[in-house]
């Protein structure tokens, strides 16, 4: 039995895989396959420690971080409250006192 989805068009049982898509033969519709859509929502951000991190987690600081265009460097210990999390190099948005909003690592923190 295949595993295969129906086609969302026809609903035809016969689709096969053609690279990265699916093809219809009855009506020659191609979708591309969610396998790529589904692993990307289920990227999962850890801090240092390994533990998972959410939207609204708090945070603290493990290492003396230089702040582009600022004189100060933000300390080791520094607690961060009510993250979020987002996609990019830098995987948090958070603002913190003194400093304003700011993109961390989640490498460079734990979790509070």
């Amino acid at each position: 039995m295949s595993t295969l989805p129906s086609c969302p068009q026809c609903s035809s049982e016969y689709t096969y895989e053609d690279g990265t898509n699916y093809v219809c033969p009855e009506c020659a519709h191609e979708w591309p396959q969610t396998v790529a859509a589904s692993e990307e929502e289920s990227r999962v951000v850890r801090d240092a420690n390994g533990n998972v991190l959410q939207d609204g987690d708090t945070v603290v600081v493990i290492k003396d971080l230089k702040v582009k265009g600022a004189s100060s460097v933000l300390k080791v210990g520094t607690k961060v409250k009510n993250i979020r999390l987002v996609e990019g190099d830098h995987d948090i948005d958070c603002k913190i006192d003194g400093f304003g909003s700011m993109g961390l690592k989640s490498e460079f923190v734990k979790k509070a």
